[in-house]
């Protein structure tokens, strides 16, 4: 690991957080202890006489204790250590306000493959709120380089929807930092249970994608209001191990995209190494003449550009 770590992270990823504490597993047990009292004294030769208890007594003595409060689906049992030491490095010594009501995170509780784990992010700024989000950052906390990516918008957004697809290498909670135009910075979060994604092996032949690489697929979703951008391009975390040589294949990743409409930017992307193979985004899109220009740079200085007539992109 410290030579994947070595070549693949040190190699065209300059600000990436080696990170090497995990969070806890399970969460903590609930216990209840059972009480009783002792008796003093000579113990009776004989019972003395009682008169029946009332029914009520009986019943609060066999009747099970009252069960304890289960915790809201929202909240989380689980150690932040890793954010914890992680927290200065991503957002400084900015408080973080609560995005409830701001950004939604959504993402699967046990991921189907951790190499193409589905994220969605919105924003839904409510009515009579002034507030405006002017860039978003993806966090998973215990993946080797834990900053996926920030995504900045031109104008600030009240209501605006992101999809893609990221690298999660172990159980892990995965953070959206929203950033408004005054600066404030507002956090959610959520766990997911996935494992090995930024060292599994690429899912295309290394030979196929560098022959279809930087070829760009774009498509409009009108009755939805999204648009749908794809660059063929392997993005290796640098943590692969190439089955014939034993030896780890190098960081190359997409580092930068614009999608653009017009001369207007729809938005701007700097990711590293946990966004998977093929980088693919699906964006709030109002579908309008102006022709879709998608322009990345991947960290070899290639730098590949395709426009589409916005009616039908393919």
């Amino acid at each position: 690991m410290k030579n994947a770590r070595k070549v693949g992270i040190g190699a065209g990823l300059a600000s990436a957080l080696v990170v090497g504490s995990a969070l806890a597993g399970p969460a903590r047990a609930e216990t209840v202890a059972a009480t009783g009292s002792a008796q003093t004294g000579p113990v009776p030769t004989s019972p003395a006489p009682t008169s029946p208890a009332p029914a009520s007594a009986v019943a609060a003595q066999t009747s099970p204790p009252p069960a304890a409060p289960r915790p809201s689906p929202l909240q989380e049992d689980r150690p932040e250590t890793t954010w914890q030491e992680l927290r200065a490095s991503v957002t400084g010594d900015k408080p973080l306000g609560d995005g409830t009501g701001l950004v939604t995170l959504e993402a699967p509780k046990r991921a189907e493959d951790a190499a193409i784990v589905p994220i969605t992010l919105r924003i839904a700024v409510p009515e009579g709120d002034p507030r405006r989000v002017k860039a978003l950052t993806l966090v998973v906390d215990d993946n080797p380089s834990p900053v996926v990516g920030t995504f900045r918008f031109a104008e600030g957004q009240r209501h605006f929807n992101l999809s893609t697809r990221i690298r999660v290498n172990s159980y892990s909670y995965v953070r959206a930092i929203a950033e408004t135009e005054g600066g404030a910075l507002y956090m959610t979060r959520v766990f997911v249970k996935a494992s090995g994604g930024c060292s599994a092996p690429a899912l295309k032949d290394p030979v196929a994608s560098t022959a279809h690489l930087g070829e760009m697929r774009f498509r409009s979703f009108a009755e939805r209001g999204e648009a749908q951008v794809q660059v063929r391009h392997p993005n290796y975390s640098g943590l692969q191990m190439d089955q014939l040589t034993r030896t780890y294949t190098p960081a190359w990743f997409v580092e930068n995209m614009t999608v653009r409409q017009g001369d207007k930017p729809v938005f701007t992307m700097t990711g590293g190494i946990s966004i998977s193979e093929d980088p693919t985004f699906r964006f709030s899109f109002a579908r309008n003449a102006e022709p879709v220009t998608v322009t990345a740079k991947d960290t070899e200085g290639r730098v590949f550009t395709q426009t589409f007539p916005a009616a039908n992109g393919t």
